[in-house]
This record gives C-alpha cells, structure tokens and sequence, in this order.
C-alpha cells in the first residue's frame, strides 16, 4: 500500500477494516498518479491498480474497496487526505453529482496531460508504435461555454416537478439542471424555463420502466457563429396538447429560436432520436457558418459539439494535405459535408460516403448553398460504396479520408482500403483505442506508415479527445 500523509499506514485499522486485507470494503490510503480514458483517478496497492472515481492526479485519499478482483480493484473516496495542486473548484455546482462531465475539479492543464497520454498509450499498447509521432495536443481557447448542441433526458422529481439534466455516473438517477457550464451559454435560458412550460403544459413524461408518457428527451442546438437556435422535444406520439401555440410562444419569447420540432421516437430503445421529425415552428434546422462555408444543421443532424476545435483540426488537415486543386478523394463517413465540401474547394474532386441518406441530402443542399460542384454524395454503405466509388473514378484515387464514429471502421472497410491501397490516409477519430486497432491492421496488413498524430481536445472537463492520424502507403 503506497504511503500517506502521517506515516506508514500499512498494517493500521480504520474501524474494523485492516488495510493489508483485499477484499470489498477495505479501506486504504492512495496516492493518485494518473487519470483513465474512462476518466477515472488511478492509484496502485501492492502491485495491483485501483480505480478511483472523481479524483485527481496528485491527490491522497482514503478509499474505500467497492470492487477487489486479482490484479485490480475500484473504490469510492471516503475522505481527501491531501488535495492535489491540479484540483480545482468544479465549475458547476452539481459536477460531482452529473454525470456529464467528470473532470472538471482538474485543472485544465492536467486534463491536457492525460488526454496526450491517452493517446500514446493508446497508439503504443494497442497499435504497436514504437515512439508515436504524437504531436502536442490542441488545447482548446474556451474550455467552458464551448459544446453548440445539449441534449437532456426528461424525468420527474417524487413531487412531480419536471426535471432535465444529466444521468448519475453509473445510474439511471437523472440530476436536474438549470443551466450548464460547457454549454453554449446562450441555451441556459431555454433549459430552465422551457422546463417550466413543459410542467405548465400538463406534457406526460416518459417512464422507460412502464413504456408509458410522451416527453423523453429536450434537444437544443445553438449556431456559434450565426446565434440561430432550435428546440425539439423528443416524444413517444405526436399530439402534444396545444404544441402549435407553445412552439409560437417560445419563438415570441427568444428572438434567435428559428424552429421548433417534434422528434418521434415511440420504440423501446436507448437510441434519443427516432427517424421521422415534425418541424411546429418556423423551420427545421439552423444555419451556421464553418470554415467561411454556409451549412444547415438539423435537429438530428451529427456535426462535431465543438465547432472551433473542429475548425481548428481542419486546418491541420489542410496543412499537411497542401492540396494542389489536381487530387480526388473520398471522404468516407461524410455526413453533411463539415470536412467534404473545404477538401473540395483545394481538391479536383471529392467523393463522400454516409451511410445515413438523410446525411446525404442534407449534404447536397450543404454543397448547393455553397456554389460547391465539384464534389458527389452517396448513400450506402461505407465498406461497399468505397469500392464502387473508386472503381468509377475517372482519376487514380490520392487519398481517402475517414470519420467514422467512436466504435472506428467496420472491417470491410479497412479491407475495402488496404485493396485500394490509396496513397495517402487521413483519419479523424474520437476514440483513441478505436483508431489504434485500425491503424495497426493498415500498418500490419496494408503497408501503411504513420506519420503523425495530432491530438484535439474537442471536449474540455471530459476524459475524450479527438485525435487526427496521417498515413502514407
């Protein structure tokens, strides 16, 4: 057991716990050295590793063994012997209730630390890199204030009241919120009093137990650059009591709120958005402004939460690619167009793949707004149309570039890539982890080299980090 403040603790009781026993409900003293991609603190025990939840490195606490296996354990903090000097004050006054985010008694510049590490540790455990080319990580300019889309379940409280928040970590206990820190400030004031309207309305709430009620979730996104809002309520029916004049009277009360939608979702599911969306009021998305292009973002709609670390990761990718207006590229998992359509304005031709045909859609208008021709959207499968799609180029294919979502490439697309074995990569993820597997299957199996990775922190007070990954064959 490591040493603590007031000497060695190795053979002391607490109670009737001895602290050499490994076994649930012992206590013992840690020192916390490190922070997990899971976000927990981390402090070790004669050889084995204990996880300790809302914790920072630096810190002595006395813990208490909730999980005792072999080689490892998890705790809960019963007392902080010695803080940190990398703990702050939390921001919010509910950070170690939420479950949102779990970091923000870490002062920033510790969270930037582990983010980087996680993502040698990552490329090096899983990948097989020796001596990554990991760059310094980007950190971000505003590490509260930054997310443009908040999504929150919607529950009650044992006296009835409506609540929105986020869940407990590790539970379905929802904490009621009035307002967020890394949110988008300008939405504060629809999540506390849309609330209220919600409660004065006479809305069900969905119980997910009892498959009963209406209301299960609140959506609200924000425009950073234009200011545009939208609200939609997501709902297990339609007929809402009385929505029509609601939707006007919240577009009457926040001048910058330009729809109002009804997302149905009726199916026992964890997924929040169900497939169709009923615009109440005014229209169905916002418009915002990325890279100097125009795009419109729906309620549904994935574009990244932190649009000017985004920006910012394009930049690089535009800086290494140095993009001479002769090349074509494939940009798979596009989605609306956020990294297409800037490759296409450097490039002869772009190419982007969704699985998701309204993606797609949105895409094309996306392209339209933007006087954009030079570049083709397909909806299919990515591992599928990424073979089609090379196949009737009138031009050799120079590089592909992927942003697949957190769980990586499903294999036929890495299989897809190392059979078309484009010359160069480019590949955004939010998953370490993720990306190291897949870069070690192109390495080993596709010839490919990596020569950098530029880490980003796409979300501050968090444990994830996006990370961008540049391969040559």
């Amino acid at each position: 057991m490591l040493e603590s403040i007031g000497g060695d603790r190795r053979s002391q009781s607490f109670g009737s716990t001895t602290v050499d026993q490994w076994q649930q409900g012992a206590t013992l003293d840690l020192d916390i050295t490190d922070l997990t991609s899971s976000g927990d603190g981390l402090g070790r025990w004669q050889e084995r590793v204990v996880f300790v939840p809302n914790t920072v490195p630096g810190d002595t606490v006395r813990a208490r063994l909730v999980q005792a296996k072999p080689a490892f354990g998890r705790a809960q903090v019963k007392q902080l012997l010695t803080p940190s000097p990398d703990r702050i004050r939390a921001a919010c006054i509910v950070a170690d209730k939420c479950g949102g985010c779990q970091w923000q008694s870490v002062s920033y510049p510790a969270q930037l630390v582990a983010k980087q590490q996680q993502v040698v540790d990552a490329f090096t455990r899983i990948g097989g890199f020796e001596n990554p080319n990991v760059l310094p990580i980007l950190a971000a300019e505003a590490p509260l204030g930054y997310r443009n889309k908040a999504t929150y379940p919607l529950g009650r409280s044992p006296e009835g009241q409506v609540k929105a928040g986020y869940f407990r970590q590790g539970s379905h206990k929802l904490v009621n919120l009035n307002q967020c820190p890394v949110q988008d400030e300008r939405l504060n004031p629809l999540l506390a009093e849309v609330k209220r309207d919600i409660q004065d309305r006479g809305w069900s709430i969905y119980n997910e137990t009892k498959h009963q009620g209406r209301l299960r979730h609140l959506a609200l996104r924000v425009g950073r650059r234009t200011g545009q809002q939208l609200l939609t309520l997501v709902s297990t029916a339609p007929n809402l009591k009385d929505i029509e004049l609601q939707a006007q009277e919240w577009r009457d009360r926040y001048p910058e709120l330009v729809g109002v939608c009804v997302n149905l979702n009726p199916d026992k599911t964890n997924a929040v958005f169900g497939a169709e969306t009923l615009t109440i009021d005014g229209v169905p998305y916002i418009e915002e402004i990325f890279a100097d292009l125009q795009f419109r973002i729906h309620a549904t709609t994935f574009f990244q939460v932190n649009t000017e670390q985004a920006e910012r990761v394009l930049g690089v990718i535009l800086d290494e690619l140095q993009l001479t207006g002769s090349e074509t590229l494939i940009d798979a998992y596009c989605g609306v167009g956020t990294l297409t359509l800037p490759l296409a304005q450097q490039a002869k031709r772009v190419v982007g793949l969704e699985v998701q045909p309204e993606a797609v859609a949105q895409a094309l208008i996306n392209a339209g707004l933007n006087g954009i021709d030079n570049v083709e959207f397909r909806a299919g499968d990515v591992g599928e149309s990424l073979a089609v799609a090379a196949a009737q180029l009138n031009d050799p294919l120079d590089i592909v570039v992927l942003d697949p979502p957190r769980k990586g490439c499903d294999r036929p697309v890495l299989d897809a890539l190392i059979e078309l074995h484009p010359p160069r990569i480019v590949y955004m993820s939010c998953d370490p982890a993720t990306l190291a597997r897949d870069l070690k299957i192109l390495r080993e199996e596709g010839g490919y080299q990596l020569i950098k990775a530029q880490p980003a922190d796409f979300f501050p007070q968090t444990p994830h980090v996006e990370c961008v990954a540049f391969l040559v064959a």
